[in-house]
């Protein structure tokens, strides 16, 4: 009975921050020779980062992160570890996985298949490694194997798949294992989005079943780059088997994984297998022998518990929640921001993001701890008057503002000050009538004409918008803080927003979510809340009003699905029309049958309506602040959907679709 004892290592990097990055990956190391870890996994591009971007063309890029490996390989000895980095060869750039073993590099696995599509551009920087190939590379003055490799590390193989390697149909897995490998360590950065967690599960249990494998999945956590979000989300599985799941959204720098694994028992398996058939050609030119004593395994330690949200009803509004905190903390972290300030209009919006704010902090404390979450941010260490606890913690760092004007009402005005009241944050009330009046006054003195309602209604909608910006940046500039925009998806899609007024800021931490979700999701953080760290009951005065930009009299009663449509007819239009990609008269169908108590006529004309406000707007979404990824529904034209700025604006589908109403819509 052969026992080796495995690890993956989850690390939160920074592109580029070189000593962090190091200083996560030898803290990896030290962790894992101190549990008697055998063989480490850790992420992809751990040495660089993996968002480099266009830096990832930069020989200076490369220079460094050669000299980083070079200081890393001596912290190995006893231990096999594999880190990821960018490598120059034979006139190209390649993502590749380093196996170091005992103090000294045994070679490099090129990534073979690249992400290309959704958030990710890898063929923008790197080129695939072609199956079957070997080469040398040198490094220091010493010759080391590259390409597609097999290692042979004190009688156990050891085989990589890197990230999107797993995700395709011809993974190099089947090849591995033909090969006779033990173990496969595929290192990641796979980002975070609704659902993905099942997915990577069936990938590493498939491929631990069908190749008869230890299977060891390793990614990043944390807010990497700015827009991107992983999760962790570390397993290792062997024999179809899981045997360890790490926690997802950790707020600590180095979450480490292990499990004991039973080489002779995938290898029988394997032999046992009738499909199995082994590759006996006596070439093995792509295998590296590495004479190695692997450490005494030390005590059986039981493997990790799966967190108890994650089989809940309410799956998805955890994963939102933690997701978002998660990427808020880190966003505040590595911009060097001390806190946050949000313009609380009293709506769904502005109080969602402001419930994200003060859940992250909470969510932080409950597993660092208050002294290391201090710690953690960087702030306060020698401030005599740093906060004792999480609420005066979240009065510091969490500054909101309520803007009125004449057509403003008490409801969002109360509602405002009951949700900053619950989370203790540092709320002000501005007037701001007598600025839109002195900027009213001095245009329609300018052009001689008095702006009224009935004539110039968008223009007085505006103005009002704009006038919350200077100020709630003031207290931005005045605090070092960050000031988030609180415009969601839906708003994005049809322009509902002023730009350079509600859409000011520099982080946009909803505006990957639909309207109709939020919604849902602030009554069950009023209800329930996330695990551990429970509701926020004053949402409720958020809940009961109908969403209202309060930019009209108020004797309007203005509300938002008044001036668009239905949120749930919006959603699905969106959804429909951008990730779908489907035309108009066919999203005119879809929708009736999926809201029969629309007339048929009011549906064709919310449909228009989409397109008309969609393709006038996109101008408006290339000015958004950063947004997180959140799905495939994602509306982030720098990561995600592409759509020119100009456009014929779907007229002829239109007129097709209007003609289609006009004639009974059947």
């Amino acid at each position: 009975m052969r026992l080796l004892k495995i690890a993956a290592g989850v690390l939160n990097q920074t592109p580029l921050d070189w000593l962090a990055n190091r200083e996560n990956i030898l803290t990896a190391i030290a962790s894992a020779r101190r549990e008697r870890v055998g063989v480490l996994c850790l992420p992809e591009l751990c040495i660089t980062g993996y968002g480099c971007e266009d830096a990832f063309h930069s020989s200076g890029v490369h220079a460094t992160a050669l000299e980083m490996l070079l200081s890393i390989v001596p912290e190995t000895k006893g231990i096999a570890v594999s880190v990821g980095l960018p490598v120059t060869y034979a006139g190209g750039v390649f993502n590749v996985a380093a196996l170091l073993v005992d103090g000294r590099i045994a070679g490099f696995v090129g990534k073979q298949h690249l992400a290309g599509d959704g958030i990710h551009y890898e063929p923008r920087w790197f080129k695939p490694w072609p199956a079957g190939v070997q080469g040398e590379i040198e490094i220091d003055g010493l010759q080391h194997p590259i390409g597609d490799l097999l290692f042979d590390v004190g009688g156990i193989r050891i085989g990589f798949e890197i990230c999107e390697d797993a995700w395709v149909g011809n993974r190099p897995g089947g090849n591995l294992a033909s090969k006779g490998t033990d173990i496969i360590l595929n290192p990641s950065a796979s980002h975070f989005a609704f659902g993905k967690h099942s997915v990577r599960q069936r990938f590493v249990l498939e491929g631990s079943r069908a190749f008869n494998v230890t299977y060891v999945y390793a990614n990043l956590v944390g807010n990497e780059s700015g827009r991107a979000i992983f999760d962790g989300d570390a397993m290792i599985a062997s024999g179809g088997q899981m045997q360890a799941v790490g926690k997802r959204f950790s707020y600590r720098p180095m979450v480490l994984t292990t499990a004991i694994v039973n080489i002779d028992v995938t290898r029988m398996a394997r032999a046992r297998s009738g499909s199995f058939e082994p590759e006996i050609d006596g070439d093995e030119s792509d295998v590296i022998r590495i004479p190695f004593d692997f450490p005494a395994i030390g005590p059986v330690v039981k493997k990790p518990e799966r967190e108890p949200w994650m089989s809940g009803a309410t799956v998805k509004e955890e994963e939102f929640t933690r997701a978002v905190c998660l990427g808020l903390f880190d966003y505040m972290r590595k911009s060097h921001s001390r806190g946050f300030v949000v313009s609380l209009s009293g709506g769904c919006d502005s109080a969602s993001v402001v419930a994200l704010v003060a859940t992250m902090f909470k969510l932080a404390n409950a597993e660092l701890g208050f002294d290391e979450l201090l710690e953690r941010i960087g702030l306060f260490i020698s401030d005599e008057n740093k906060p004792s606890e999480v609420s005066d913690l979240v009065h510091h760092l969490l500054t909101t503002v309520y803007q009125s004007t004449k057509n403003s009402g008490p409801v969002t005005r109360a509602a405002a000050m009951e949700v900053a009241t619950a989370v203790n944050a540092n709320h002000y009330e501005f007037d701001v009538d007598g600025i839109v009046d002195a900027y009213r006054k001095t245009v329609s003195s300018a052009i001689g004409e008095s702006l009224t309602w009935g004539k110039h209604d968008i223009t007085l909608q505006n103005i009002q918008a704009r006038v919350r910006s200077p100020g709630v940046w003031m207290l931005a500039n005045l605090n070092n803080a960050l000031l988030i925009s609180t415009s969601n998806r839906s708003e994005a899609a049809v322009g509902y927003a002023t730009m350079d007024g509600d859409t000011s800021g520099g982080l946009s931490p909803i505006a990957g979510i639909d309207k109709a979700f939020l919604r849902k999701w602030l009554i069950w953080m009023e209800q329930k809340g996330p695990d551990e760290i429970g509701a926020i009951p004053a949402l409720n005065s958020v809940n009961n009003q109908q969403p209202t930009a309060e930019l009209r009299p108020l004797e309007d009663n203005q509300t938002d699905e008044e001036d668009l449509m239905p949120y749930d007819v919006l959603d699905l239009i969106e959804r429909l029309a951008i990730r779908d990609k489907m035309m108009p008269i066919e999203i005119f169908d879809q929708t009736v049958i999926e809201f029969p108590n629309y007339e048929k006529s009011q549906l064709g004309k919310w449909v228009i309506r989409f397109f008309r406000l969609w393709c006038r707007n996109q101008w408006k979404r290339e000015r958004y602040a950063p947004s997180f990824h959140l799905d495939d529904e994602n509306l982030d034209p720098k990561t995600w959907c592409r759509f020119p700025i100009l456009s014929g604006g779907y007229d002829l589908e239109i007129e097709r679709l209007t003609i289609h109403l006009q004639c009974g819509g059947s």
